[in-house]
């Protein structure tokens, strides 16, 4: 019954150990898998602002290209 006792704390306590799985940062940090530096805040809120800004422009830029032409 001991012998029992002690096998069934070992295996939890070894499942418990090996059932957590490590982060999947490759390099060990976040962001490190991104296209784009994020350390920098200030370039990287420049890089927002052109992605983000561009996507709402072009409909207004088209509508006005459209208005302006002559047919």
């Amino acid at each position: 019954m001991l012998n029992l006792k002690m096998v069934s704390r070992q295996f939890t306590r070894l499942f418990r150990t090996s059932s957590i799985r490590p982060s999947h940062e490759p390099e060990g940090f976040p962001g490190a898998n991104l296209p784009l530096d994020i350390q920098n805040r200030y370039k990287l809120t420049a890089i927002f602002i052109l992605f983000f800004g561009s996507g709402l422009a072009i409909p207004f830029l088209l509508v006005r290209y459209h208005l302006k032409k002559e047919v």
